[in-house]
C-alpha cells in the first residue's frame, strides 16, 4: 500500500474559483470542525486533475451505499473496514497506486488501479481522510 505521511493532514476535493482577481479554493467547514485546518494559518496544498464524473454529481447508485451512509452520518468517513464497494479510478498517485473518490470526495487508494478502472474493491484501512483497499473484483475491460 501506498505510505501516507504523517503531516498529511487532509484530504478533499475542491473547485478553484475566481473571486476578485484571486483564486479561491473552497475548505469544507469539516475540515475547521475536525481541527485539521485552523483560519489564518498557512498550508500546503497539492493539486490532482480530477474530471467530475456522474457518480460524484448525484446520490450513491446502491441503496445499500445510501443506507450505510446514513447509518454512519455526514461526520465521519463515508466507507468502514471490510465494507465492500464499487469505484472508478481517476488518477494514480506519485507511487503508481489508483485513487478513487467516494461520497463527499472521500480518497480511497487502490495499489494498481489505472485511470478508468473499475474495479470492485475491498476497504481495508480507514483513516479520517483516506481509506486504503484491495481488489476484489477486476474490472472486465482492464484485462
Amino acid at each position: 500500500m501506498v505510505e501516507i505521511p504523517d503531516s498529511l493532514r487532509s484530504v478533499f476535493s475542491a473547485t478553484v474559483h475566481e473571486r476578485d482577481g484571486t483564486y479561491v479554493v473552497e475548505v469544507p467547514s469539516g475540515e475547521l470542525n475536525h481541527d485539521t485546518v485552523s483560519l489564518g494559518e498557512t498550508y500546503r496544498i497539492a493539486v490532482f486533475d480530477s474530471p467530475t464524473t456522474a457518480q460524484d454529481e448525484h446520490e450513491p447508485a446502491s441503496a445499500d451505499r445510501a443506507q450505510s451512509d446514513r447509518q454512519r452520518g455526514s461526520s465521519g468517513p463515508p466507507v468502514e473496514e471490510g465494507e465492500i464497494r464499487d469505484v472508478t479510478i481517476e488518477t494514480t498517485g506519485d507511487q503508481g497506486d489508483g485513487i478513487a473518490k467516494v461520497d463527499r470526495g472521500y480518497v480511497v487508494i487502490v495499489p494498481g488501479g489505472q485511470p478508468g478502472d473499475e474495479p470492485t474493491v475491498e476497504i481495508e484501512q480507514v483513516q479520517e481522510n483516506v481509506a486504503f483497499a484491495s481488489v476484489v473484483d477486476i474490472d472486465p475491460r482492464a484485462l
